[in-house]
């Protein structure tokens, strides 16, 4: 039983490390900062997950010897909120500084926001 969930672990391994490398190409061939931005954060939060979640597997053994699983699933919580959150900010932060986006882009839901005063500051009363 113990070496089918480390072969297991492994696999989650390698899918982990496959998506972190897709990560990195996704990275170089995307047209602008937005889609460099979406890519990567996408693939490195599954391959960061998946990685993880593969380790924890391949040391099932030591679960009873030491005590780190909670620690594992608050570092996983702590990802899926860091990056995703971190990524609208620089999206944000880009949009801001009026980085263009690309000439394929054929969509700016944010501008549409914009002109239709969604985003308008709170005024004080």
């Amino acid at each position: 039983m113990g070496e089918t969930i480390k072969l297991i672990g492994e696999i989650f391994l390698l899918i982990g490390s496959f998506s972190l490398m897709t990560a990195a190409v996704g990275l170089l061939r995307m047209p602008d900062v937005y889609n460099r931005v979406q890519t990567g954060t996408k693939a490195s939060t599954l391959g960061a997950l998946m990685s993880f979640v593969g380790l924890a597997m391949m040391s099932f053994d030591h679960w009873q010897e030491t005590n780190w699983v909670g620690r594992f699933l608050v570092l996983v919580i702590f990802i899926l909120l860091t990056n995703s959150v971190s990524s609208h900010v620089l999206m944000r932060a880009a949009y801001v500084m009026k980085i263009p986006l690309s000439k394929l882009t054929s969509v700016d839901k944010l501008k549409e926001d914009i002109n239709n005063k969604v985003l308008e500051e709170p005024k004080d009363e």
